[in-house]
């Protein structure tokens, strides 16, 4: 054999074995134990639907994933340890929309989702819904409008706190609808909640299963809802954007990224696992119980519906000059 024939022969072994690596690498993915960082508190919407996928993911590969709470600095801390963790596959980061939206409401944390994060999979999203006091005149979107801009300034909402998704959406709701609303914050959602009840604030945004109850018995008004398409827990409750103020969306959702660096091979085997516990029927159902729609995405396209979700809230926070507590 020639030594141009012998580098040849080479050359084709190592481009073979190069393209055969990641699917050995995927194959291989996981041999150990995986960590999900979750940077929220335990017991939580988004710590369940953690522990929910984490026990899927560890029967569907065949090996434990463990949810490990690391809360504090609204998400900050737990996020910034997974920012720092190996580009393995083996640290996990549980993510939000209150990420998409601390990209510019928090301008000094020590990491950058685009920079730092790949993402790998969504999860699920849930509706929130706009409830008013039934003393308040308006029982519409259309007619909600009419009198804000009757009124401005009159009419208020409550929230949970500046930069909460109930606050987002407020904020985006104003901002698209062209009306002014006081806003009324709150630490935490139960104290606006009971003032919305009591009639001493007009209304709020707030999950829809939370005030479901509330709705059906009377104590508040449903107005309008808040995602692309009807709740299943509201069905009769129009959608914001087609009520009158097309293309509002605002919901909760949840994905999972991994550090920057984390083999391709990797990040797709756990986006398939993921979306096919997502898409099972059964899961789908149990979800709808609870007010959540599953996502399913590519990685690219997970990417890019991260990317227009920081661009969408940075230009609410600047535009209504919003401040991180």
């Amino acid at each position: 054999m020639t030594r141009v024939l012998l580098r040849s022969l080479v050359a084709v072994l190592g481009m073979a074995a190069a393209s055969w690596a990641p699917q050995v690498h995927s194959q291989a993915y996981p041999s150990r134990p995986v960590k999900i960082i979750v940077p929220f508190a335990t017991g939580g919407p988004a710590d369940n639907y953690a522990r929910y996928i984490a026990q899927r993911l560890g029967e569907s590969l065949g090996q434990s994933f463990v949810v490990d709470n690391k809360p504090g600095a609204g998400s900050v801390i737990g996020t910034d340890i997974a920012a720092k963790s190996p580009a393995d596959g083996y640290t996990l980061l549980l993510m939000s929309n209150a990420h998409t939206v601390n990209e510019t409401l928090i301008a000094s944390k020590p990491f950058a989702l685009a920079r730092d994060f790949v993402g790998v999979a969504p999860i699920n999203y849930s509706d929130l819904v706009l409830v008013a006091h039934p003393s308040l005149k308006a029982s519409s979107i259309t007619e909600l409008v009419a009198q804000a801009k009757a009124q401005p300034g009159k009419l208020n909402y409550a929230s949970s706190g500046p930069g909460t998704p109930y606050h987002m959406a407020g904020e985006l709701f104003k901002s698209m609808a062209g009306v002014y609303l006081v806003h009324i914050p709150y630490r935490g959602s139960s104290g606006a909640r009971t003032d919305v009840i009591g009639g001493q604030v007009d209304m709020m945004f707030d999950a829809v299963t939370t005030m479901a109850e509330q709705v059906k018995a009377g104590k508040v008004k449903a107005i309008a809802t808040t995602g692309r398409q009807r709740s299943d827990v509201l069905p009769d409750v129009p959608t914001v954007s087609e009520a009158g103020v097309p293309g509002y969306e605002a919901t909760i959702w949840l994905g999972l990224m991994a550090p920057k660096g984390t083999p391709k091979a990797v990040v797709d085997r756990l986006n398939e696992a993921v979306s096919k516990i997502a898409s099972l029927p059964e899961v789908r159902q149990q979800w709808g119980k609870q007010g959540a729609t599953p996502l399913v995405m590519v990685p690219a396209a997970f990417d890019k519906y991260i990317q227009d979700d920081i661009a969408k809230w940075a230009r609410v926070i600047k535009s209504a000059n919003i401040k991180a507590e």
